[in-house]
């Protein structure tokens, strides 16, 4: 049997690598982009806001994926 996989749009979520270490029970890398700039105000989705630039998704079972520094591999481009 052949697993089929959807892509549904209008997945309203929030995603962010800013918790605290000692305030969440599970292990989270920190945001490279703030780690960079020694800040915590860049956030992979914002519910209804907006979707980082690096941001380029989600893969089972729940790693993030991000390209930063570098381009985003999924954007699409105007020609």
């Amino acid at each position: 049997m052949t697993p089929t996989i959807q892509k549904l749009k209008g997945a309203n979520m929030d995603i962010d690598l800013t918790t605290p270490a000692g305030t969440i029970s599970w292990q989270q890398d920190a945001c490279p982009w703030n780690v960079a700039e020694n800040t915590q105000e860049h956030f992979c989705a914002v519910k209804n806001v907006s979707i980082c630039r690096y941001f380029c998704g989600v893969e089972y079972l729940d790693s993030l994926l991000c390209c930063y520094p570098n381009p985003n591999p999924f954007k699409k481009r105007a020609d």
